[in-house]
C-alpha cells in the first residue's frame, strides 16, 4: 500500500485537496441539493480517506478494498455534517471514515464475538454516529450507556470485543529514523533481561547457603511461615531461627 499509486483507478498522486473556506462552500452548497457540489467534496476529499487507509496498512488488506470503504464513510460524513455547526468537516470525517473500515474489518475478521456482545456493540456504534451526527462529536462512554439505557461496563466490554487486534509491526513514531513499532513499546516485566539475569544471580547466592539455611529460606519466603511457625516444623528455637535467617540473609547480599 505504501508505494501504490492507483487505487481503484485513482491516481492518488494527483488528488485534489480543497481550502476549508472551499469545503465549507461546497458544504453548504449539497446541504441544498446541488449533486455537483457533492461530487465536487468527494473528490476533493479523497486524500482525507487516503491517509486514513495508511494507518491499516499492515492488516493485510487489499488497498483498493478499504479505499473503497473509507469513500463510504466519507460520503455518509458528507451527507451528515451540519454546517451549522464550528467544526471543521476533517474533525467529523476522520472519524467517520474510521468507523466505516473497522466495521468493514470486524465484519471480515477470523475472530468470533458472540452474537448478544456483538449486537450491543452495533447498537453502540449507531448511538455514536448518531450522536456524532448532531453534535459534531464523539459521545463519552456514560453518555453512550445513557442513551442506550445500559451499564458503562457493558458499553466497554462490546467495544473492546469487537476491537481489531494490532499488529506488533505497526509503526507508531517515525522521525525519518529508525521506525518505531508496537512490539517496541510492549514490555514483559515478568520475564526482561533484567529480571532473567537477577533470577541466576538470585540462584546462585541460594547454592552456596547451608541446606538448613535453604530450607529455612524456603519455609520462610516461599511457603510464607512464620518464625514461630519455622521453629517448630525444624524443631529449633525462634531466636536461633532468626539468627539462621538473618546470617543466611547477610551473605546473599555479599554474593549479590
Amino acid at each position: 500500500m505504501q508505494g501504490k499509486v492507483e487505487i481503484c483507478g485513482v491516481n492518488t498522486s494527483k488528488l485534489k485537496v480543497l481550502k476549508n473556506e472551499e469545503t465549507t462552500e461546497l458544504l453548504k452548497r449539497a446541504k441544498a441539493g446541488d449533486m455537483a457540489a457533492r461530487e465536487e467534496l468527494i473528490a476533493g476529499n479523497l486524500r482525507l480517506v487516503l491517509s486514513v487507509i495508511q494507518k491499516f496498512s499492515n492488516r493485510g488488506e487489499n488497498a483498493d478494498d478499504l479505499f473503497q470503504v473509507g469513500c463510504i464513510g466519507l460520503i455518509k460524513a458528507i451527507d451528515n455534517f451540519d454546517v451549522t455547526m464550528d467544526v471543521r468537516f476533517s474533525t467529523y470525517g476522520v472519524p467517520m471514515i474510521i468507523g466505516e473500515i473497522r466495521r468493514y474489518l470486524r465484519d471480515n475478521s477470523a475472530m468470533r464475538v458472540s452474537r448478544s456482545m456483538r449486537d450491543t456493540a452495533y447498537k453502540v456504534l449507531q448511538v455514536k454516529e448518531k450522536f456524532m451526527g448532531e453534535h459534531q462529536r464523539e459521545p463519552t462512554v456514560e453518555e453512550v450507556a445513557k442513551l442506550l439505557d445500559i451499564k458503562r461496563e457493558d458499553v466497554v466490554f462490546a467495544l473492546d470485543a469487537i476491537v481489531d487486534p494490532v499488529s506488533l509491526y505497526e509503526p507508531v513514531y517515525s522521525d525519518g529514523g529508525d521506525t518505531i513499532c508496537v512490539m517496541d513499546q510492549v514490555k514483559d516485566s515478568k520475564n526482561s533481561d533484567e529480571s532473567w539475569l537477577e533470577r541466576i544471580a538470585l540462584k546462585e547466592a541460594i547454592s552456596h547457603l547451608s541446606e538448613r539455611e535453604r530450607h529455612i529460606l524456603d519455609l520462610r519466603f516461599f511457603q510464607g511461615k512464620t518464625q514461630m511457625e519455622v521453629s517448630a516444623e525444624v524443631g529449633i528455637s525462634q531466636a536461633q531461627v532468626s539468627r539462621l535467617e538473618k546470617n543466611a540473609l547477610d551473605h546473599m547480599r555479599k554474593d549479590l
